[in-house]
């Protein structure tokens, strides 16, 4: 697919809602945004992780020139220093609507604190790619930075059965790479394999490197978390049990999973639906991935604006040594991307 190019208008899209109290001197340490970047301020949350509290909106969709179905769901946030020339800004924000068309989006910015700005390209990834694919939308960005080739790896769905991986160098212009995981990789019965994020995590006896949480829909219709290892990033191989099952927390669906890293052991978070009180949850798996243990509410969303019940689909940071949890907020495909700051 061809790459942006030209020059880029800096058009800010909102600068964020001033917070009494609460500057942080920001830029002095190493900009950061990986999944085990949560663990360094003052343990309250299960597992000794840190409490996130809402601290500003970034993004809304009617503020955005790219707005085909006034919906986005999925932030992903990355730092680019040390890793992209001439990046546009410290970090990249990505993201996208859900309904069709979807598209791959993504906004930049110097604070996680904002403000981002819309870049004036999007969608980058678009529903359709020739010769590649061609389908009704393209959903659920996630961006790994990938070291061992020095570059960003963004996995998406479309349709909602199948995950695929592009790679860029720079963060924008993406080359499609291929399939990376379908429904015919679980058992019979399985209807959506969506919402991905990998991860680098060694597991050596599985002759692996990395690891992919996702949404599992089986035959029962009620959605689980599902993962799977991988040497590369690319091939990979899927367990045919959940991960965590929705009937192990007592929720009725689960998604948007993430791994977090603390101590030499991993966890995973993950959002219910609003049925099952809209909360993100935690469950400890342990560095080889072995244990299950529910830990319980690892984010509760506000009652009011702008989670209005909801929090899903979590992505963190750091900046300076401050974690930060960027997210959706509010109703599924009716809410904004928000950021939460640990205490």
């Amino acid at each position: 697919m061809p790459g942006p190019s030209g020059a880029v208008p800096r058009r800010l899209l909102l600068r964020g809602a001033a917070v009494a109290g609460a500057a942080v001197a920001l830029g002095g340490g190493a900009a950061r945004a990986e999944g085990g970047a949560a663990a360094t301020a003052t343990a309250r949350a299960p597992g000794g992780f840190p409490e996130y509290r809402y601290l500003t909106t970034l993004l809304t969709p009617s503020q955005l020139d790219y707005d085909p179905t006034g919906e986005i769901i999925f932030p992903c946030i990355r730092g680019t220093a040390g890793r992209l020339s001439g990046a546009l800004g410290r970090y990249y924000l990505y993201y996208a609507p859900h309904d069709a068309p979807g598209g791959i989006c993504l906004a930049y910015g110097d604070s996680l604190e904002g403000p981002f700005t819309e870049y004036p390209g999007n969608p980058i990834v678009s529903r359709s790619w020739e010769p590649h694919y061609s389908v009704s939308h393209v959903s659920s960005p996630h961006v790994m930075w990938n070291a061992d080739v020095g570059e960003m790896w963004l996995y998406f769905h479309g349709e909602n059965g199948t995950t695929r991986l592009a790679r860029s160098t720079d963060g924008l212009a993406f080359t499609y790479d291929g399939v990376v995981l379908d429904t015919s990789m679980l058992p019979s019965g399985t209807t959506e394999t969506s919402y991905a994020r990998v991860f680098p995590h060694d597991l050596p006896d599985r002759g692996a490197r990395y690891v992919m949480v996702f949404m599992v829909n089986n035959a029962s219709d009620h959605r689980d978390i599902g993962w799977g290892w991988s040497p590369d990033g690319r091939r990979w191989t899927f367990d045919q049990q959940p991960l965590v099952r929705h009937s192990d927390v007592g929720a009725a669906n689960l998604s948007g999973p993430h791994v977090l890293t603390r101590d030499g052991s991993a966890f995973v978070v993950y959002h219910t639906d609003r049925g099952s009180g809209g909360n993100i949850l935690i469950t400890e798996v342990g560095g080889d991935f072995s244990r299950r243990d529910h830990l319980g509410v690892f984010h509760r969303p506000l009652d009011t604006a702008p989670d209005n019940g909801r929090s899903a689909s979590p992505s963190f940071g750091t900046d300076g040594g401050v974690p930060y949890m960027v997210y959706e907020a509010g109703d599924r495909l009716g809410g904004v991307i928000a950021v939460a700051r640990a205490d």
